[in-house]
């Protein structure tokens, strides 16, 4: 564990047991199963990032409500949904390194507990009384799902340019880290000052954490990864690592890595080449020197808030989603 891993999890340690008991007493399924199958997902190792991000957020606008654990499942509910129906449609075979859900349970199993929980989110957002949090939530859940058709659309595509990159990555993981910040200024009461610079926070780190996380794929194992390295290829998607170095590599070059790329069935030292032709064409540098960019707008987006505790955990989670792993 890095030390700054180690020094934010001993600041937020108490936040994190009670948003680990408010998933607990908020998820209220009726059926054993679906129970089961929620808890597979929920409870199978996630960073907890999301929630979190909500009760700093609404921390740092002087929140003085008593359910900013409860809101924060909204966010946590509405990811594991998503990790339920991707894993699926991208045929994955684990998940933080257990196997999948639909592969224990089936498919349409596993599909109708997502829409569980998705459930589950908007009714909690529902209890702020806020219409503009429920339609954050709904566009969030929106933006979402047109995220993943449009990497659905592009799967396999070896032409996929890096600004479809950048809207897949806007909308599968942006807009939820963007709308987790966000409504904590609302269910605060903070001004639009606040709420924009926390809006702004959240986007800017979200973009860099799904760079980074795509970037783990060419240089992480699968023990930290929780996935089969390579996995993002073999689904057939193509990340901001691979789009570069296929733009700037020669044409004898980038003709083995669409040979590579194609073959889904690909070895170890196939997968060895093309992480060597994406560090001679600087893919792997390029996405981290733009991640970098992006959590420089998400620490300059706090300018607005005074000097706190909260303020530098918020700031050290920006430099963490750098240094995870890389």
């Amino acid at each position: 564990m890095s030390d700054l891993k180690h020094k934010i999890l001993a600041l937020v340690k108490d936040d994190l047991a009670a948003i680990e008991t408010a998933l607990e007493e908020n998820l209220n399924p009726h059926l054993d199963l679906v129970s089961q199958i929620a808890r597979h997902i929920l409870f199978s190792g996630g960073k907890r990032l999301r929630p979190l991000l909500m009760v700093l957020s609404a921390r740092i606008c002087d929140y003085n409500g008593n359910y900013d654990k409860t809101f924060s499942t909204i966010f946590e509910y509405l990811h594991a949904a998503t990790l339920l129906h991707d894993d699926l449609v991208d045929q994955a075979t684990l998940r933080r390194g257990n196997p999948v859900a639909h592969s224990i349970w089936g498919n349409a199993t596993a599909v109708l507990v997502g829409d569980f929980l998705l459930a589950r989110s908007l009714s909690i957002a529902a209890e702020t009384e806020l219409p503009d949090v429920i339609r954050i939530v709904a566009e969030i859940t929106e933006n979402m799902s047109q995220g993943e058709i449009h990497q659905l659309m592009k799967k396999g595509s070896l032409d996929l340019t890096e600004k479809e990159y950048m809207e897949v990555i806007r909308q599968k993981t942006a807009v939820l880290f963007q709308g987790t910040c966000r409504v904590s200024a609302l269910i605060s009461g903070a001004p639009k000052e606040k709420e924009t610079a926390l809006s702004d926070y959240g986007f800017n780190l979200g973009i860099a954490f799904q760079m980074v996380d795509d970037l783990l794929d060419y240089t992480s194992n699968s023990d930290i990864l929780g996935k089969e390295v390579g996995a993002d290829l073999k689904e057939g998607k193509l990340t901001l690592p691979v789009i570069y170095s296929l733009k700037a590599a020669n044409t004898k070059d980038r003709i083995q890595m669409e040979k590579i790329i194609k073959n889904k069935d690909f070895s170890v030292n196939d997968f060895k080449t093309l992480i060597a032709l994406m560090k001679k064409y600087g893919g792997q540098k390029y996405t981290e020197k733009l991640a970098r960019e992006y959590v420089g707008n998400a620490k300059d987006a706090l300018a607005v808030f005074k000097n706190s505790k909260t303020k530098e955990i918020l700031l050290m989670i920006a430099d963490y989603t750098l240094t995870r792993n890389l």
